[in-house]
């Protein structure tokens, strides 16, 4: 089994050592391992979140965002294993962000099976795709917008906060959001040998 280390950027680099083993071993690996991955970057990037949020407020941690998610969703792909990273949705903050094809379809049924009153707290999806004639492990999880999240994706969003978005985010279209919708995914994908 390799053993994959990656590092996230926040103050300090923090170390996580997670396992990818290979196709042969089964899918089930590759599922158990992506849920790892997606936790641990979600508590990096809420690390990041919360650091800003107690150094300046909402304005501080949409600029702590704007610098350090990009970087830290970046640092969990691995380019010895082929693991790739990121975050998406339908609704984009960060352009860097645009889901492709597959995800768009993914986050559709998000939608749907959300509405069909599944909780979007457990959902995700994964399978195996044909890409350019390679195997390719695909796997999706939603992340819910949660009542924080309303501060900075909300409906009503103080106009200071409003003012920064705009200025770090021109294409925004990330706010309006009630708690409970599905605000977007996380995303990983691995070519399998």
């Amino acid at each position: 089994m390799k053993k994959l280390f990656f590092g996230v950027v926040l103050t300090s680099v923090l170390v996580v050592p997670v396992s990818f083993v290979s196709a042969a071993e089964g899918v089930s690996t590759h599922v158990e391992e992506s849920r790892a991955v997606v936790k641990q970057l979600h508590a990096n990037l809420k690390m990041a979140l919360v650091a800003g949020m107690k150094e300046g407020g909402p304005t501080a941690a949409i600029a702590a965002c704007n610098v350090q998610a990009q970087p830290i969703t970046a640092a969990a792909s691995s380019r010895r294993t082929g693991l790739h990273v990121g975050r998406t949705s339908m609704r984009l903050r960060n352009s860097e962000n645009a889901p492709d094809a597959w995800e768009i379809r993914v986050l559709e049924q998000f939608e749907a099976r959300s509405s069909a009153g599944e909780a979007l707290s457990t959902m995700e999806y994964h399978e195996v795709v044909e890409q350019k004639g390679d195997k390719v492990f695909r796997y999706m999880k939603a992340i819910p917008a949660g009542k924080p999240c309303m501060v900075c994706h909300g409906e009503l969003i103080a106009t200071d906060v409003l003012k920064k978005i705009r200025v770090l985010y021109p294409l925004d279209q990330a706010t309006g959001f009630k708690p409970g919708d599905l605000r977007g995914a996380f995303t990983i994908s691995q070519r399998l040998d």
